[in-house]
């Protein structure tokens, strides 16, 4: 059972990382979605029963012989694949893309232990998907690293993101956390030596997704045992978005990231009226400041430091009302969690807030969570170091009992 156990903190992970705005890149060169893979890949024999039918059902695998050269020598398998979930704003099934890796080699007793990898923003559109990349967007290094290490990993899309059949509603955690969950299933489904014993590591967006899952995990997940969950810079609680826009007060990183979220509850929330949340700048640009790939995207990068707080202010306070309710629908915590968890996250974050996270912990932790809380005081959102994430999920395998900080975190309102 060696390979299952992470070795991999001298590989130097600088590349897990969120750039500040709205919109992910890696350190690879390729930062725009692709032609889908799917289209010239084989499809792969593999447990296809009750496809759109109940959640984790696989509904199409195909191989992906575009895939870094590096990640595709680690995998026995890699694999492009579509399978069902569920939907945290309406609660129906959907189909959701993602992508599988298996590494070379003999499964090891009780199976392959799986990961699963939450990536962090890429955007809104359905070719925002990090399986219609050959690097993964970025993060085939990260992939690459746990398949050598010995997990199946699987790298959700998230709903919206890879097909077009329905809108991403970004930072919405419980259809990410059912996305999360589903696709651990479904790698069950494509790869029959796969054990049902999990951890999911995520950052940023991929964060709060993780986060979701191991809420969600005792009451959605039945059949799967996870073990733990690592959330890094989680988007966690946002809320604070809403008087900060108000105010006038958003960030540079922030202003960016409002943009993406006002297009997606414009999407899957018919009712919200987004003409009270744009003006100015951000209006004769908006569709721009959304893209995610092709000529537009760098044109974004461009547009994107000329936007200011008048773009993006409210314009009443009925408005900031209703915008903060969506967040706070959206944000964590929830309910309790089912596993441990590991949390990462910078003290000079300007995207999200260090209080809004500190907040957001002493919330979980009076639910009762077990929470490893890594803050790091000289780190922003994008640059906080992971090395301590890889013994964490080591131990976790190997079943010894996992830290907790909130032992000596105090509750919310209390003195600090």
């Amino acid at each position: 059972m060696s390979r299952a156990h992470l070795n991999i903190a001298g590989i130097g992970l600088a590349c897990l990382l969120v750039v500040t705005g709205a919109v992910v890149s890696g350190c690879a060169d390729d930062t725009s979605a692709q032609t889908p893979p799917s289209m010239s890949g084989m499809r792969i024999d593999a447990d296809y029963r009750g496809a759109g039918q109940e959640p984790g059902a696989l509904a199409q695998a195909n191989s992906l012989p575009t895939i870094d050269r590096r990640l595709r020598g680690a995998s026995s398998l890699a694999a492009r694949i579509e399978y069902t979930s569920t939907s945290g704003i309406d609660n129906q099934l959907t189909r959701v893309s993602g992508s599988v890796f298996v590494p070379n080699g003999d499964a090891p007793d009780g199976g392959w232990p799986i990961v699963a990898y939450a990536h962090a923003t890429t955007g809104i559109e359905a070719s925002c998907a990090p399986s219609l990349s050959p690097s993964l967007l970025g993060t085939s290094h990260v992939v690459t690293a746990l398949v050598d290490a010995g997990f199946v990993v699987t790298v959700p899309d998230y709903q919206g993101l890879g097909l077009d059949d329905r809108d991403h509603p970004y930072l919405d955690s419980t259809t990410a956390g059912y996305n999360v969950i589903d696709s651990v299933r479904a790698a069950r489904r494509l790869v029959p030596e796969a054990s049902d014993r999990w951890v999911a590591i995520g950052v940023s967006q991929g964060g709060q997704a993780t986060w979701a899952a191991n809420e969600l995990a005792a009451g959605y997940g039945a059949g799967l045992a996870l073990l733990g969950t690592v959330s890094v810079a989680p988007a966690v609680d946002v809320a604070g978005l809403a008087d900060a826009a108000a105010a006038g007060q958003l960030t540079p990183e922030q202003l960016p990231a409002l943009v993406v979220i006002l297009e997606s509850l414009h999407r899957t929330h018919p009712d919200f009226a987004i003409e009270e949340y744009r003006r100015g700048f951000a209006k004769d640009h908006w569709d721009t400041l959304i893209a995610c790939d092709g000529p537009e995207a760098a044109e974004r990068a461009a547009l994107t430091p000329r936007l200011t707080g008048e773009d993006l202010r409210p314009s009443t306070p009925q408005a900031v009302d209703a915008l903060r309710a969506l967040l706070q629908h959206m944000s964590l915590p929830k309910r309790p969690t089912t596993a441990p968890m590991l949390v990462l996250y910078g003290g000079n974050d300007a995207l999200v807030l260090p209080q809004w996270t500190d907040t957001a912990l002493r919330a979980a932790c009076a639910m009762g969570d077990v929470i490893d809380v890594v803050p790091q005081p000289d780190r922003g959102h994008a640059d906080i170091d992971v090395s301590s994430a890889f013994g964490w999920v080591n131990a976790r395998f190997r079943g010894e009992p996992a830290p907790d900080s909130c032992l000596s975190l105090a509750p919310p309102g209390a003195p600090q």
